[in-house]
């Protein structure tokens, strides 16, 4: 199980080169059931108000949608921020990020961030990485 940061969705959503390719790839292997990934409850807005400019309110929920019928949202809950805001991490949506991570029990996080990631007890490799543990 791994964890899809909110970079990793909306490089995917917006095409964002060169960075789309490899989260495309990633994306393939999860839906064809190579690995199974989950994305944070709260990606799931960040995801649409980042991408619905771009690309209009009812695609960025069809993009929505399509993704939530091969990646799971983690279930956080009170516990979950309260553990998030006791991370010593700079960045309070990254420790948002590790909290789902461990309440849907990824190995890793992937994300384009990995420097922001250094003091999470859980793992965080780009999605080339990423790609590279599956084979």
């Amino acid at each position: 199980m791994i964890l899809l940061d909110s970079d990793v969705l909306i490089d995917l959503a917006l095409d964002r080169q060169p960075h789309s390719e490899h989260a495309s790839e990633l994306l393939d292997h999860i839906e064809h059931g190579d690995e199974a990934g989950s994305i944070a409850w709260h990606s799931v807005s960040n995801l649409y108000y980042i991408v619905s400019p771009a690309l209009g309110g009812a695609s960025a929920r069809d993009f929505i949608v399509e993704l939530t019928r091969f990646v799971g949202v983690a279930s956080t809950d009170t516990a979950g921020i309260r553990y998030a805001a006791e991370l010593p991490m700079a960045d309070f949506e990254d420790a948002m990020q590790v909290a789902a991570a461990l309440a849907c029990g990824a190995r890793q996080i992937v994300t384009r961030n990995v420097r922001d990631y250094e003091r999470s007890p859980i793992p965080a490799v780009t999605p080339r990485q990423a790609l590279s543990g599956l084979f």
